[in-house]
């Protein structure tokens, strides 16, 4: 998730200044055409919806714009959208969604597999499961394996799944993980995500398929979708990425080469916000030589 520091003339590295605050994002937004947005911890905090910025957003589109809601929910496109009825988001405030448990299904059925072997809670993301056509197996007659989550994400972490891991590593099977996510926010409480177990695959040389942000999987999904939306292709310097977690949300917007605007409340609000309000020492901080940029920081999405 580095970025690249470009070389001053005398050949130090221009280091780039960390994002300025805004309180309001109106004039940040009418700069492009399409927005790319977060959900959980931009629209909603898992509970309840944000008003503000399901205003904006409806602002946004009223004047021309497109909303594409780009969210690492292991579940196909029409559950996350059920997800956000319930939690009163406003309909009129994005166009279409690009979900992670879709972009997993689709490579699912691209791949052709029969047989894998599923990793997560099963009532939780049903709707996964019951799209999938391949079957479930063991790991021995498994050609692949698929995970949305942990089993239990209140008492299990990535390292009580190592001999599985270790065992599939073993066997070479491939491991698509259907949310890129390291952790996620509920109402103020961290639980461990796919991500968690698909890095640790990772780092013991599986072969891991990511579906979502930050990577590629996510925004050509994402810019299919503007494409057909506009009726039109949109140039990546017209799209703007919203959210709130810089290993996901900011470093995939700038491997894609869109500009961001850093939701302050969400993920990393411990790190940058005090007293309601961000703190800039402390935003500096966060955003040290290496991290992805953001054109501004916002504490809280609002037009």
């Amino acid at each position: 998730m580095s970025r690249i520091l470009k070389p001053a003339p005398g050949g130090s590295l221009i280091v780039p200044p960390p994002p300025g605050i805004i309180t309001r994002a109106r004039d940040l937004l009418s700069r492009y055409d399409v927005l790319y947005c977060d959900v959980w911890g931009v629209m909603h905090d898992g509970h309840s919806a944000f008003p503000e910025a399901n205003d904006a957003l409806r602002r946004f589109r009223e004047g021309g714009g497109t909303v594409i809601l780009v969210s690492n929910a292991p579940v196909p496109a029409f559950r996350v959208e059920r997800m956000l009825d319930m939690r009163a988001v406003d309909r009129a405030a994005w166009d279409a969604i690009v979900s992670s448990g879709a972009i997993a299904l689709q490579h699912l059925a691209d791949a052709r597999w029969e047989r894998v072997y599923y990793i997560g809670p099963r009532d939780r993301d049903a709707a996964f499961f019951q799209s999938s056509k391949a079957k479930a197996a063991t790991l021995d007659d498994a050609e692949a394996v698929v995970c949305t989550g942990l089993e239990d994400d209140l008492n299990e972490t990535a390292e009580d799944y190592r001999p599985v891991l270790e065992r599939a590593r073993e066997r070479g099977l491939p491991f698509v993980c259907a949310n890129p996510d390291l952790v996620v926010d509920v109402g103020g409480r961290h639980y461990v995500c796919a991500g968690a177990l698909a890095d640790l695959y990772e780092h013991m040389g599986g072969e891991v398929f990511w579906c979502g942000k930050p990577h590629a999987s996510a925004y050509d999904t994402a810019k299919a979708e503007a494409r057909r939306i506009r009726d039109a292709d949109v140039t990546p310097d017209r799209v703007l990425a919203i959210g709130d977690a810089l290993r996901t949300d900011l470093a995939g917007a700038a491997n894609a080469g869109h500009d961001a605007l850093f939701v302050a409340s969400g993920i990393h609000r411990a790190d940058v916000i005090e007293n309601g309000e961000i703190h800039p020492e402390r935003l500096a901080a966060l955003f040290a030589p290496g991290t992805p940029p953001a054109k501004a920081a916002i504490d809280k999405l609002r037009w």
